[in-house]
C-alpha cells in the first residue's frame, strides 16, 4: 500500500515538473528534462542487476563453503573406530603404547574437530596429522610395512587448505596394506613453498583381492573423488590432479601452483 502511495506521488510530482517547464516554453530545458527522466529508470535498472549479480555472488559463495565443509567432514570415521579397538586391545594387555596411542588420537581429533573447519592450518600441522595417522595405522596392523614420508619444506609456517592430503594415504592404507599379507609400501613426498605444492604418493595392491571385493575401487572411490572436488573449489584452473595404475602399483600426483 506504501509502495503504491509513493508511485502516486512521484507521477504528480513528474507530472507536475513537466507542466511547469512546458509552461515556460523552453524547448532545451524541456529536453534535458526529459532525457534526465529516461535515464533514471536506467539508472535504476543497473543499479537493480548490480544488486541481483551481488546478491547471487553471496549465494554462490555462500554454497561453495557449504559443500568444502561437507568434503571436510567426510574423513573416513572408521580410521578412529578402528583406533578405539586398538587401543581397548592394548588397554586390556595393559601395553606400555597405551598412553602414546591415546596421544596421538587427542591430536588427530583435535585436529580434525577444530583446525579442519579453518580455511588454511601450518605445513607443520598438517604434516604431523599425516604422521600422526601413519604411526597409529602401523600400530593397528601389528606388522611391517615399508613407508617413507620425504618433505621439502620451505617454511613450515606456510598456510595450506587442511585435511587435503588425507584421502589419497587413508586410500594407501585401505586399498593397498589390507589387499596384502606382506610386503606392503607406500611412499610418499611433500613439497611446499612459495611457487607451488606437490604430493605424490606411490603404494602397492593385490588386483585380485580388490577385484574380488567389489565394494573397493582400484581408484580409490570417494576418497580420491572428494580430493578431486575439493581441489577444483579451492584452485579452480590452478592445480593438477593425476593418478596411474600399473602392475599393481598405484600413483597419485598432486600439484597446486600457488603463484
Amino acid at each position: 500500500m506504501k509502495s503504491s502511495l509513493k508511485i502516486i506521488i512521484f507521477i504528480g510530482l513528474y507530472a507536475l515538473v513537466l507542466y511547469l517547464i512546458y509552461q515556460i516554453k523552453n524547448s532545451d530545458l524541456l529536453l534535458m528534462f526529459l532525457t534526465f527522466s529516461l535515464m533514471i529508470p536506467l539508472v535504476y535498472l543497473l543499479n537493480d542487476r548490480f544488486k541481483q549479480q551481488q546478491h547471487i555472488a553471496r549465494l554462490h559463495e555462500e554454497t561453495l563453503k557449504s559443500e568444502l565443509n561437507l568434503l571436510k567432514s567426510q574423513i573416513n570415521p572408521h580410521f578412529f573406530f578402528n583406533t578405539l579397538n586398538n587401543l581397548y586391545g592394548l588397554a586390556v594387555e595393559k601395553s606400555e603404547l597405551t598412553q602414546e596411542v591415546i596421544y596421538k588420537l587427542s591430536q588427530m581429533m583435535r585436529f580434525t574437530i577444530y583446525e579442519g573447519r579453518k580455511n588454511t592450518v601450518s605445513v607443520k600441522d598438517e604434516i604431523e596429522y599425516l604422521e600422526n595417522f601413519i604411526e597409529l595405522n602401523i600400530i593397528r596392523y601389528k606388522n611391517e610395512i615399508d613407508i617413507k614420508f620425504e618433505q621439502e619444506i620451505e617454511s613450515g609456517e606456510q598456510r595450506i587448505p587442511p585435511l587435503l592430503f588425507i584421502n589419497l594415504l587413508e586410500n594407501a592404507f585401505k586399498h593397498g596394506v589390507d589387499s596384502q599379507l606382506e610386503g606392503q609400501y607406500i611412499h610418499f613426498s611433500l613439497t611446499s613453498n612459495k611457487e607451488n605444492i606437490v604430493f605424490t604418493i606411490e603404494n602397492n595392491f593385490d588386483e585380485k583381492l580388490l577385484k574380488e571385493n567389489k565394494t573397493k575401487r582400484l581408484s580409490g572411490g570417494l576418497g580420491t573423488e572428494n580430493l578431486a572436488r575439493r581441489l577444483i573449489l579451492l584452485f579452480p584452473d590452478k592445480h593438477q590432479y593425476e593418478s596411474t595404475i600399473d602392475n599393481n602399483r598405484f600413483v597419485a600426483t598432486v600439484t597446486i601452483d600457488l603463484t
